[in-house]
């Protein structure tokens, strides 16, 4: 890290005078800060301390606005609202920053200091240690930039990085447009974003990274700046959907796009008629003439198939493209054949949703459209997670998902975008798994583990294979960036150079999708 004496540091906090003399002055009588920086002059060490995490805590309630950082008994309430239990680790301390400065003091403590943190937005990731961090570390909760502000001609709304989805399409419904999002509205704004961000009408607009206008970007040595298509270009190509690795995203400007009312059925199937149902869903996906506006979600459990037909405008009677579905018959409509909005869609979706805070996970694994793929590796999967619910209780999901070669020309039309997806139809699979007991974590995973191995095992035996992972469905020891391109990978890590020369997000950030693994 950058060396910087006592004086030097205070200052470049820029706080009002009463706060640099009364840091300076907690800070100029501690032992172990005077030691550490003697230290770090001698031996230019750039790891990070745990040593100093108590004086790095206090310099932030000094600096900051005392209910901004939070410690002791207090914590509990915050690291676990919400969060999935595989999360939860109890930092030092917590930053709940108002503002972009606040974020940019935080970073030059943090920085100053050499002590892990995790950033974490509006809350979604069940990956341990990816927006949560145990002590001595620094939790930075971005809960509080939580704006929506919406343009006077409702073309684009800013939001901050700390809101959550569902929050942003209801405040556009009465704009008549929405956002490519999140499909589920707890799902926060940052982190699917910098993933990338597959909503309902992606295959029709593309990705949500794709969207976005302006990013604004608190960077390593705590400069505030604006990434944009003419502005910093080369940060704003390397977040949409290379992570959390240049910075720290604090505001998105974002693109509306034309879509408010919406035809919606949802339709359920045993799991004896999963064969079928993939056989129509493939037959939908592989349409030599497919109409942009209708999409179609399968979720299959172990007790339930459900299929949601959706399209973008509203319609008299069920639109052709979903005809491949005409000859099944469900065990019950869910959702009745209905014209509704993108928001009241959103609150329909979601009441099918788990939302106990059990402990859970995911994983991801791509391939092209093949219906006995699909069937093949379902009937593996199903065998391994009857038998692993049986002991553990654990629920499981088998979810097939269309990354259409439009979803990948949008985001080219838009500037490119790290993920380097193929350009041709092809499948995310993802699984979303939710079991109670921390002895259970190796069973309830393993059959995931198992899924993912199967997909690209037969993909590459019968020619289906798909070299990328979707980031936000990628689990803990999976490497999504891996899969982006050793073109793209170069270059991200050359603007992760531009923009974090000292590493701070690389040896300093806790946990994540990080450059530094790949």
């Amino acid at each position: 890290m950058t060396k910087m004496n006592l004086h030097d540091f205070v200052d470049s906090l820029k706080l009002p005078d009463h706060k640099a003399s009364q840091l300076r002055a907690s800070l100029e009588k501690d032992h172990e800060v005077i030691s550490f920086l003697a230290s770090r002059e001698a031996t230019s060490s750039t790891e990070s301390s745990s040593a100093l995490i108590s004086p790095a805590c206090l310099t932030l309630r000094i600096a900051l606005e005392p209910e901004e950082v939070i410690t002791g008994d207090d914590l509990t309430q915050v690291i676990n609202s919400s969060w999935p239990a595989t999360t939860w680790a109890t930092p030092a301390c917590v930053v709940l920053p108002n503002s972009a400065k606040d974020v940019s003091i935080t970073l030059k403590i943090i920085k100053f200091f050499c002590v892990k943190f995790s950033v974490r937005s509006g809350g979604h990731s069940p990956n341990p240690g990816w927006s949560s961090v145990a002590a001595p570390g620094i939790l930075i909760d971005l809960q509080r930039l939580n704006h929506i502000n919406v343009s006077s001609d409702a073309t684009t709304v800013t939001v901050g990085a700390g809101q959550k989805w569902g929050n942003v399409i209801e405040a556009l419904d009465a704009h008549k447009v929405t956002v490519i999002g999140a499909r589920s509205p707890g799902v926060g704004v940052g982190g699917l974003i910098l993933g990338g961000g597959y909503f309902h009408f992606s295959p029709e607009f593309g990705l949500a990274c794709d969207d976005v206008k302006t990013f604004e970007v608190v960077l390593a040595n705590g400069s505030v700046v604006q990434a944009s298509a003419t502005n910093n270009p080369g940060l704003f190509w390397a977040l949409k959907g290379g992570g959390s690795n240049f910075g720290i995203v604090t505001s998105f400007e974002l693109y509306t796009v034309p879509v408010h009312e919406v035809w919606v059925e949802g339709l359920a199937f045993s799991p004896a008629q999963v064969l079928a149902v993939f056989d129509a869903y493939a037959a939908f996906q592989k349409s030599p003439t497919p109409d942009l506006k209708a999409t179609v979600s399968v979720v299959v459990s172990l007790d339930i198939v459900l299929v949601a037909l959706l399209y973008s405008a509203s319609a008299s009677s069920r639109p052709a493209a979903f005809a491949p579905f005409e000859n099944l018959s469900p065990l019950t409509v869910v959702v009745p054949p209905t014209n509704t909005t993108v928001w009241q869609f959103m609150q329909i979706a979601s009441a099918t949703q788990a939302t106990d805070a059990t402990r859970h996970d995911y994983r991801a694994a791509s391939s092209k459209i093949n219906a006995k793929l699909y069937t093949d590796v379902y009937n593996s999967w199903v065998q391994q997670a009857t038998q692993v619910r049986a002991a553990t209780g654990a629920n499981q999901t088998f979810t097939i998902q269309t990354f259409s070669g439009n979803l990948v020309q949008q985001g080219i039309n838009k500037g490119g975008n790290p993920p380097g997806m193929p350009l041709e139809d092809f499948q995310c699979w993802t699984t979303l798994v939710d079991w109670t007991n921390a002895a259970d974590d190796d069973a309830a995973r393993s059959v995931s583990i198992e899924t993912e191995k199967t997909w690209n095992k037969l993909s590459r035996e019968r020619g289906f294979a798909v070299d990328f992972l979707y980031m936000n469905d990628a689990s803990r020891e999976q490497n999504p960036l891996a899969s982006y391109g050793a073109a793209n990978i170069a270059k991200l890590k050359s603007i992760a150079a531009k923009y974090d020369p000292t590493r701070v997000f690389q040896t300093l950030q806790n946990d994540g999708f990080l450059l530094r693994d790949v």
